[in-house]
């Protein structure tokens, strides 16, 4: 057990400032064209910090977590003109300087494969209180059934899988398509990795425009009906096949399975693309179990829409502020994911067997407490007051998961699946196999 944390003063400033300097932010304003006022009673970077501080801590108004972290008073009124002045361009490059990749080969072993970083790419909506500036200024998208209830805020997030660390985002809140902000954010994907997406994702326009240097590879699912020109089958059951989109072409691997769990209930037959064309050193059985770790993407956006907020609607009025707030829960995600990583140290657990949401209310706690008391301590008492609250998250460690899944259908549907008359569950163990692919 070690006798000191990695953390050095466990206050959010200080952790922000770890993640970007205020110097950095301060050289964004100035790219950005934000300029300064003279003299300011809240700056620009302690506005930021105040903002992404918000979202993250216990009940109270803005203004009352901007002085809880600079201790000056300011009002509500004055800090909504002040955020009107922010572009929603310089949080994007907050984001692209802040969030970086955390996972270690040794210390979090899950997060890699054949010593690929892990990643994946996913979208999702944000919904926006109806304001009259709202409505002004975002369009409400169409359903079968009428608009929506609510206009939407689109994002696209690629996180570590492993950690459920963003590593890069898009926000839109002017009617952006899912791919669209998705492009933005390819770029962000580490070498040495390994990018795992589902079939939206998987065309051959986007797959074939992808960077190949780097030791940059994917794993995508494809729809059935996508064409190929099959060139060798290999002994693992995979087969290499050639994919074109427009004058550009390129090699990948194919994978047909059927993925079923215990043996029982109806399986799936999935279809897989990768860049990973050695089948000798990537079988296909291994890569098809590999593309299950996708749906922690679909974790991380319930740990980043429900656990951190206490409403469903974002707290914005405007579409530029609601933008800053997206862009705020993801700064405030990656802040957490420090804690979340050294309570599972403490613990000698993974990662992901550290719960969220018991993280941020636990830490949301020791915020509070040093916010009013780090003065009175010492930097020894400091370190084991930390200690002691990394070592009660991970006593409150997520047991091992079920190996058990639920039909994908409801009690009363408004869509395509069936209808749920009866709850079945089927209990056991996943099993992959290879099919045979034809020319």
């Amino acid at each position: 057990m070690r006798t000191q944390t990695v953390v050095p003063v466990p206050t959010f400033k200080t952790l922000f400032q770890e993640a970007i300097p205020s110097r950095a932010i301060r050289a964004l304003l100035r790219s950005c064209g934000v300029r300064r006022r003279c003299p300011p009673i809240i700056s620009a970077t302690e506005l930021i910090e105040g903002l992404v501080f918000h979202v993250v801590a216990k009940a109270g108004t803005l203004a009352q977590h901007v002085k809880a972290l600079t201790g000056k008073s300011i009002t509500d009124g004055a800090l909504s003109q002040r955020r009107a002045l922010l572009p929603a361009a310089l949080f994007e490059q907050i984001m692209a300087a802040a969030l970086k990749p955390k996972a270690q080969p040794a210390q979090h072993p899950e997060a890699f494969y054949h010593g690929l970083r892990l990643c994946g790419l996913d979208g999702s909506q944000f919904s926006v209180t109806n304001t009259p500036q709202v409505k002004k200024q975002m369009r409400k998208a169409k359903s079968r059934r009428g608009r929506a209830a609510f206009p939407k805020v689109g994002v696209a997030v690629m996180v570590e899988l492993g950690l459920h660390n963003p590593l890069a985002a898009a926000i839109g809140a002017g009617g952006e398509s899912e791919m669209v902000l998705a492009k933005r954010v390819l770029s962000a994907q580490p070498e040495k990795s390994l990018l795992i997406k589902d079939r939206y994702y998987g065309t051959p326009e986007l797959l074939v425009s992808l960077p190949a240097d780097g030791q940059r590879h994917f794993l995508a699912r494809v729809k059935s009906n996508l064409k190929r020109h099959l060139l060798e089958v290999f002994p693992d059951g995979s087969a290499l096949v050639e994919i074109a989109s427009g004058t550009g072409k390129r090699m990948v691997r194919e994978i047909l399975g059927r993925v079923q769990r215990g043996g029982r209930g109806q399986a799936t037959t999935v279809r897989l693309w990768t860049s990973l064309l050695d089948w000798r050193k990537h079988p296909a059985a291994e890569l098809l179990a590999l593309y299950a770790r996708r749906w922690e993407q679909e974790l991380f956006y319930k740990e980043l829409k429900v656990d951190m907020r206490s409403t469903p609607l974002l707290q914005s009025h405007t579409a530029l502020t609601a933008m800053q707030e997206v862009a705020a829960l993801i700064l405030a995600y990656a802040v957490l994911v420090d804690y979340r990583i050294e309570a599972a140290v403490e613990g000698e657990v993974g990662v992901l067997r550290i719960s969220f949401l018991k993280t941020m209310q636990i830490v949301q706690g020791l915020w509070g407490f040093l916010e009013v008391s780090a003065d009175l301590m010492t930097a020894q008492q400091l370190r084991l007051v930390v200690r002691r609250t990394l070592r009660h998250i991970a006593e409150m460690a997520i047991p091992k998961r079920r190996q058990r899944s639920c039909p994908r259908a409801l009690r009363q549907p408004v869509s395509s699946w069936p209808r749920l008359r009866k709850n079945t569950d089927h209990t056991g163990t996943v099993e992959y196999s290879v099919g045979t692919i034809y020319a």
